[in-house]
């Protein structure tokens, strides 16, 4: 099983990837250890995780999701209003 999440950076940006284990991955991302985009804009918590059962869907899901506007990814995944 995979799984989609979303993280919230400390300047408010979105995150979107995928992994088995959305809260270890978290964690490397925290250490710096994730993408490059996360170095530079530390993420804060795991918004929204998804669950899909293979890398196959969860890479579809996730290009899908990359390719809303912050807009969409709010209201489409019924994120807290807050993220606005």
């Amino acid at each position: 099983m995979f799984y989609v999440y979303l993280l919230l950076c400390s300047d408010g940006s979105f995150y979107t990837g995928i992994a088995k284990d959305p809260h270890r991955r978290f964690l490397e991302h925290q250490k710096g250890h994730g993408g490059a985009y996360t170095r530079s804009h530390p993420p804060v918590k795991i918004i929204y995780s998804e669950s899909l059962p293979d890398k196959s869907s969860a890479l579809r899901r996730e290009a899908e999701i990359k390719s809303w506007s912050r807009h969409q990814k709010i209201t489409l995944l019924k994120l807290p209003p807050l993220l606005v």
